[in-house]
This record gives structure tokens, sequence and C-alpha cells, in this order.
């Protein structure tokens, strides 16, 4: 079985993605894949919701009064616009911290319209612009909260990040040891793992996500309650939201990871585009769902941008489109 996204151009496919995917259910049991589901990848950024959990669970976001809407932008991967800049300074002036203490580097907004805004303003990008932002204030909450220092906090040996590994052995199911680490791309640390444990975590996590009081459920409604906040205008994160009435929540990773978070149907998807495309990673999504019943059809064709973007010329002339082929396989037990 498998999952591969087509490029077509004049009626020919012109260029083809070939998808890994895991599907899970909430006792992190594999439902469906298809490729190889045994397929070691970094989590990158999809792994966000997941790392959010101990602000919850150690009492840190009780502790410093943080909002759903601040809890949500802990989780994004956002555009960088005015909206969540101002959530990040928030959490920021909440736990007394500056944006220099931010551990993420100055970079510019994610979305083209802020980057664009902040340029016309004359304002060079900062920390508080990266993506990651609310994660990386998110983390100096969490060090805060334990009393351990905040400076380093970022590196590996730090207690913040040995308990980012510990909460990803735990909801995997992967012993600490085996799962690979490396630097992501906003300077903590990103976990390497198979994708079928990287399932079983948010298949557990959407399980969870359903019992009232638990940490999981307060994040999924931080996500389902503030969309705009996980990623931002004219993104599929933001959109699969709103589109489902928040019964679907994506979070997308670079080098061609999404995840899914299905908490009425206790399921967690994971896929990898194994090229790296990200232009393949939101059709797949979209089509994986859809093939497992996830996603109606007035929904599908709400995201219908997503699902088969239009290929254009430097004209605005659509010139192609891309499509997804779905073949799932199930998986018994």
């Amino acid at each position: 079985m498998a999952v591969r996204v087509e490029v077509w151009r004049g009626g020919i496919v012109e260029s083809r993605h070939e998808v890994s995917v895991a599907v899970a259910d909430g006792a992190g049991r594999l439902r469906a894949r298809a490729g190889n589901a045994d397929l070691v990848v970094f989590a990158r950024s999809a792994i966000k919701p997941i790392q959010a959990l101990p602000l919850v669970e150690d009492g840190i976001a009780e502790r410093y009064g943080l909002t759903e809407e601040e809890l949500a932008l802990v989780c994004a991967s956002h555009n960088g616009e005015p909206v969540h800049v101002a959530v990040a300074r928030s959490i920021l002036s909440r736990i007394g911290q500056s944006e220099e203490s931010l551990g993420c580097g100055a970079d510019r907004p994610f979305g083209d319209a802020a980057a664009r805004a902040l340029a016309a303003s004359g304002e060079k990008p900062r920390r508080i612009h990266n993506n990651c932002s609310g994660k990386h204030a998110g983390m100096m909450a969490l060090a805060l909260g334990h009393g351990w220092p905040v400076a380093g906090y970022i590196r590996q040996d730090h207690p913040v990040q040995e308990r980012m590994l510990a909460l990803v052995a735990e909801w995997s199911g992967v012993p600490a040891g085996e799962i690979g680490t490396a630097v992501d791309g906003c300077g903590v640390v990103t976990f390497a793992l198979p994708l079928a444990p990287l399932a079983a975590m948010f298949g557990r996590f959407a399980g969870l996500a359903r019992k009232q009081g638990t940490a999981a459920a307060r994040i999924v409604r931080a996500m389902q309650q503030h969309p705009d906040m996980v990623a931002g205008e004219g993104r599929l994160d933001t959109d699969i939201v709103r589109a489902t009435g928040g019964r679907v929540l994506a979070k997308v990773g670079a080098e061609g990871v999404f995840a899914a978070i299905v908490p009425g149907a206790e399921l967690g998807v994971v896929l990898k585009v194994e090229d790296g495309s990200k232009r393949a990673a939101g059709p797949a999504l979209i089509g994986v769902l859809r093939a497992l019943g996830v996603l109606a059809g007035e929904e599908v064709a709400a995201l219908a941008t997503y699902a088969e973007p239009d290929v254009l010329n430097t004209r605005g002339e659509r010139v192609g489109a891309i499509r997804t082929v779905v073949e799932l396989e199930p998986v018994d037990g």
C-alpha cells in the first residue's frame, strides 16, 4: 500500500512524492499504514502539542496564569502576524522575561503578508517573530516554574530538554536511549523515532483529550478555541480546525512532516513526505484523513485549496494541479 502526491502539468505527471504514513488509536496501537511505518523521522515542530503538556501537568500554566490563547501559541508554528507577536510578548511578560532571553534566532515572519508588513515598517525581524517563539516562551516558563536556570534551556543537557526527552519516551513507548536527537531549526532538541510509535504518541494524546480534566484535553481545547494562534491566515493547521469545527487538529513539521489529532475518533496520524517536500505534505494529510473517513465531503470542499492546489505560472495562470493517491493498509489488533 502506498500514498503518493502527484504533480500534473498538461495532463502528464511531472513529479511524484512518496509518502509514508502511520495511524494509531487511543491505546497507541497501529491501525493503518502506508509506505514504511518503521521509517525513522525527526518529529520537528509537529510534536509541539505534546511538548506543551508539562506546562499543564506540572501546574506551570496555572502558576503564571497562562490563558488558552497563550497555550495555543506554545503549540504553534505561527506566521509572525502582529497578534502572534503580541501573545508571545504576553507570555514573556507573565514570566518576567525579555525577548532577548528567547533562545530561538531572529527570523523573518513565516507568513508572507506578515513579512511584507514588517519590511514595509522598516523594522528588522527579531526573535519574537520566529515561528517558534511561543514554544520557546513556554519552555522558559517550564524552567522558571521548576526553579531551573533559564540560561541554556535549549541545550540537550538542560533539565527542560531532559524533560522533553522523557516525555517523548513516555508517550511513544520508545526507550529514551533509542530516541535519536539533533538540533532543530529554532535551536532546541528535536527527536527522531519511527513513524509507528510517533503515531502512537498522537493516538494516546487524542484518546486522553476526550477525558475532561486531563492536560491533553486542555491543550486540545486551547487549539480548538484559538486556531488562529496555531498557525495563522492561509495555513492548513488553522483552517482545518475551522473547517471541522475543531473535530480535527493538525500540526505541521519541517521536511514534509505532518501530524493530525482526532479526539472524537481517538486517532493520531503522522506522515512523512520522504523527499521532504513542503508542497506535498498538506495534500497528503487531507488525502489520508479523507481515506480514513475523518473528513466529510463539505469539509474537504472547504479545504480544496490545500487538498488539490493549483500549479501556477508566473502569469498567474493555472497550468497544472497537485493530486494525492491514497492506499492505506489496515492493521488488525
